[in-house]
């Protein structure tokens, strides 16, 4: 039997094994939560900045490829067909129907082809009616038909309150992305932007507006998915006329242009914003360039609802073949007044005509 003193010292000594043990499990649980916590960070970390582009590691731009790289595609597209077609002793008949067929199949359009060979084949007569004169002559009339254009972004004057661009298009187009570089554009450049989540519908054009709006310490103002669009982006243009802001960038549903229902919908949109405490300045619609004449008619039925002041074409570095650009302002009247060519937040650039039609054509 062990006496009163040997029993203390060993219920002591359990107590302290008891407690070390506890220390142990607790320091490994919080080394745990820490792992978590820390492993939840870098994830997030990883959704915004990939998300935002693949700018932090891009080029700077003095160091980035020049447009005529970038649109080697639509070059190789339209340059070498029109190259082939007067490659030959004289300019004939059939050379100049080659070089119409050239410009349909560059997505120019049937009714602006025909005109445009017609007027070129007029100034190449002029001036002798050889190769150079007729490759000249087709670049002019390119030059011209896309000549003339205001295709500045319109803002309102200090105090006037928010102006409101309103974004429109198909889903797939590139919509939401778009919003979201020229809020981080704005923003850099000193403007007070505040997004609207229009697009309630799709599940995750919520989240990703709100990742951009995070990059770019901009304001967002957002829905329950399926709330009333027209109402979000009322409150959106409430919030920023409230806050101060110069901007409202309003992402909208992704609507198929034969649906009726939803392209009321957005007439209701644009009637709204425009009733709020802001004005509408710019009502956007953005087009994927490779889809063509499918995009052409995109542009005839978005006409139709909404009263478009211009056009965003995206992914115009891929396989568009760039004669969207000039059929799309014949089609709808509306210019042109940004082109995605890359992925980059910088990529998306305002539009300059004589420097796409060089590019084409040198």
């Amino acid at each position: 039997m062990i006496g009163v003193v040997e029993f203390v010292i060993l219920a002591v000594a359990l107590c302290a094994v008891a407690a070390a043990v506890a220390a142990v499990l607790i320091r490994r649980r919080r080394s745990r939560a820490s792992a978590k916590a820390a492993g939840a960070e870098k994830v997030a970390d990883l959704v915004v900045g990939r998300l935002a582009d693949k700018t932090e590691s891009a080029a700077p731009a003095s160091a980035r490829p020049a447009l005529r790289q970038r649109l080697s595609k639509a070059r190789g597209a339209l340059s070498g067909p029109l190259s082939a077609a007067f490659d030959r002793a004289a300019v004939t008949d059939e050379a100049w129907a080659e070089a119409a067929e050239a410009l349909i199949r560059a997505d120019v359009g049937l009714a602006s082809s025909s005109e445009i060979v017609a007027a070129a084949r007029e100034r190449a007569a002029a001036e002798g009616n050889d190769r150079g004169a007729a490759l000249a002559a087709l670049k002019a009339e390119l030059h011209e038909r896309l000549h003339g254009f205001d295709r500045s972004l319109k803002r309102l004057p200090e105090g006037a309150g928010p102006a409101v661009w309103l974004f429109v298009g198909v889903n797939g187009a590139g919509k939401t992305t778009t919003v979201g570089k020229l809020a981080k554009q704005q923003t850099d450049r000193g403007a007070r932007v505040v997004l609207a989540a229009g697009d309630t519908f799709r599940a995750a054009a919520g989240e990703q507006l709100a990742m951009w709006a995070e990059r770019a310490s901009a304001h967002i103002v957002a829905g329950a998915p399926g709330a009333d669009p027209s109402s979000v982006v009322h409150d959106a243009v409430s919030a920023a006329a409230a806050r101060g802001a110069d901007l409202v960038l309003a992402d909208t549903a992704g609507r198929f242009h034969t649906e009726q229902n939803l392209m009321a919908e957005l007439r209701k949109v644009r009637r709204v914003a425009d009733n709020a405490a802001g004005t509408v300045t710019e009502t956007l619609l953005v087009l994927d360039a490779a889809t063509g004449q499918n995009g052409l008619a995109q542009a005839r039925q978005f006409t139709q609802a909404v009263d478009l002041t211009g056009v965003v074409l995206t992914k115009l570095d891929g396989s568009a073949k760039g004669g969207i650009v000039v059929s799309v302002q014949a089609e709808i009247g509306a210019p042109v007044k940004l082109v995605g060519v890359g992925e980059g937040i910088d990529d998306l650039v305002p539009f300059d005509a004589a420097e796409f039609v060089d590019a084409l054509f040198d």
